[in-house]
């Protein structure tokens, strides 16, 4: 039984062995700066075309079936590759340009697929290759410069190698982390002589700058010397200050004893002067006590006095004018409320006024209104009966003109015989001769001139009716004959109260 557990124990051991065996075998770990390129089964890999036949392994760790799958590792490090270039510029001139490049395998798979399938088995060949590339791209572009641009701007240089060279680096699979530019060799001295100007007016101004540096030393010893004669000067003004002040102080200590007695002399008269002054301080102290205060005493009570009467007077002043501002506003209150009382009964009567005026005014404009009516009407009547009366004279003076002048003369005949009289209107004194017989003759004549106007009418008459006029109105012969009617019937009153007289 120990042998059987024995038996099974070492076959345990020795199929953990087989298979620890195994596992080690097909395990495969990329380490940080390596990637498995896995060929020998079908893979899809994201970002690669499919049918690649290989799988891409960084970081980690995969199976492997030996036999079956072939393991080869990619590195991933830093390379670099010295570049010597001849190039010739733009202007013609060759030059040799020295630098570096520094460059990887892409860390991405598509970047280590490309690199595999260009490089797995000839990564030592990665250096040649960037540097055939590189050195035609560099010469291309330095072609295109001229030698000042490359030297001033060597930044401009590496850029544009760079991206020159972008995409075919891309393509094998390569990025570069540097291109430096070391040196620009110049075999022909172009350079050189490039630098020449600059280097002589480098050196014109380093022999200004000592030629200046020069004259300011100069300068600066001179002013050293100056102020070396100033400092001697001003030692011997001082050294014969010196001297002078003690030859003062020597005069001042031989003049000591006379201008010791002064100051005493001195020291007397000013204590008697202060003496003096407050002996006058007490006398003005004592003349205040004595004269000036009781003064200003009297003064103060005779003020006091005068304003306590002024204040006084004042308060009186003021209380009458008080009393008489309040009589005053009492007086203006009766006389604003009778003002008030009397505006108001005016108002009252203004109004009762206006009122009656207004009533009497409308009384009177309708009785002008009825009295213009009425005479309107009266008016309207007359000229209405008046014009009947024409129209009936008109007929009858058409049927009998005789009849009608007739008639016409008989009412008229007063005024006919005051207006044959009118003669006489004007006659002041009259003389009769013959007395009765003379008034006979004379009333004849008067009534002779009245037949004879009674005959021109006729005439009148009779001519207007014979031209188809219509016959004299009414008003006409009146008015004719009417306007001497007064005067006329006056002459007659008088002749005949003559006559009656001269009768009597």
């Amino acid at each position: 039984m120990p042998m059987v557990i024995g038996v099974v124990a070492g076959a345990v051991l020795l199929a953990l062995a087989f298979i620890v065996g195994v596992f080690k075998l097909m395990w495969r770990v990329a380490e940080p700066n390596e990637a498995l390129i896995i060929s020998g089964s079908k893979h899809r890999t994201e970002g690669i075309e499919e049918g690649m036949g290989f799988r891409i392994v960084t970081g980690r760790g995969t199976l492997v079936l030996p036999g079956v799958q072939a393991v080869r590792k990619l590195s991933l490090d830093l390379n670099e590759t010295q570049l010597h270039v001849d190039c010739v510029t733009h202007q013609g001139i060759p030059l040799k340009v020295r630098g570096v490049v520094i460059f990887k395998v892409g860390d991405d798979f598509v970047s280590i697929a490309n690199a595999a399938r260009r490089f797995l088995d000839q990564q030592k060949l990665m250096s040649e290759r960037v540097h055939i590339v590189f050195a035609g791209h560099l010469r291309s572009i330095v072609g295109g410069l001229t030698v000042e641009d490359m030297i001033r701007d060597r930044e401009k240089l590496t850029g544009q190698t760079r991206a020159a060279c972008g995409t075919e680096m891309e393509k094998l699979g390569l990025i570069v982390d540097s291109l430096q530019i070391h040196e620009i060799e110049d075999p022909t001295g172009y350079i050189q002589n490039l630098a020449a100007p600059h280097a002589a007016a480098v050196q014109r101004d380093a022999r200004i700058a000592q030629a200046e540096s020069n004259r300011l030393a100069t300068e600066a010893e001179q002013k050293s010397f100056a102020r070396m004669a100033e400092a001697t000067r001003d030692s011997e003004i001082l050294q014969a200050g010196y001297q002078a002040e003690r030859d003062k102080a020597a005069a001042k200590a031989r003049q000591a004893g006379p201008l010791a007695d002064a100051a005493a002399r001195q020291e007397v008269v000013v204590q008697e002067t202060r003496v003096a002054e407050l002996e006058a301080h007490r006398r003005e102290q004592q003349l205040q006590a004595d004269v000036r205060k009781p003064a200003d005493a009297k003064a103060y009570e005779k003020r006091t006095l005068a304003e306590a009467e002024r204040d006084a007077r004042i308060s009186a002043a003021q209380a009458k004018a008080k009393e008489t501002e309040l009589a005053a506003a009492a007086e203006a209150t009766q006389v604003k409320t009778a003002a008030g009382a009397e505006a108001e009964a005016t108002k009252t009567r203004g109004a009762a006024t206006a009122a009656a005026t207004r009533a009497t005014g409308e009384a009177e404009a309708a009785a002008a209104q009825a009295r213009g009516l009425a005479d309107a009407e009266a008016t309207k009547a007359k000229g209405l009966a008046e014009a009947e009366a024409i129209k009936a004279r008109a007929s009858a003076l058409a049927e009998n003109q005789e009849a009608v002048v007739a008639q016409q003369l008989a009412e008229r005949w007063p005024e006919i015989v005051q207006a044959g009289a009118s003669a006489f209107g004007n006659v002041d004194n009259m003389v009769l001769l013959n007395g009765a017989d003379g008034m006979a003759d004379m009333f004849a004549k008067a009534l002779t001139m009245g037949g004879t106007g009674l005959g021109i009418a006729r005439q009148l008459l009779s001519s207007m009716n014979q031209k188809g006029a219509p016959g004299p109105s009414a008003d006409a012969p009146a008015g004719v004959i009417g306007v001497a009617a007064p005067k006329a019937e006056k002459v007659v009153v008088e002749v005949v109260d003559v006559v009656e007289q001269e009768e009597g």
